[in-house]
């Protein structure tokens, strides 16, 4: 099986509330947040996951590693 690097968020986007909107990937893919959460469920992209919130929806949140600037509210946004 071939050892394929997975992709990463890069930067984001965000709403008038600061809320995460969508996703640049390290190879240039633009992912609304749909899509990023299927991206993320089929552990394409690295260094995230999926967890359910109070409300029972599934939010992407970066891994828990000690590092607090890799946390995705610190990736720089884009247009």
């Amino acid at each position: 099986m071939e050892n394929v690097e997975r992709e990463q968020f890069v930067a984001v986007q965000k709403n008038g509330d600061g809320d995460l909107t969508a996703f640049r990937t390290s190879s240039g893919r633009v992912l609304d947040y749909t899509q990023a959460k299927e991206e993320v469920n089929a552990g394409n992209i690295a260094g995230v996951n999926l967890f359910k919130g109070r409300d029972g929806e599934l939010y992407i949140r970066g891994d828990a590693d000690g590092d607090p600037t890799n946390n995705l509210d610190q990736l720089p946004r884009f247009e």
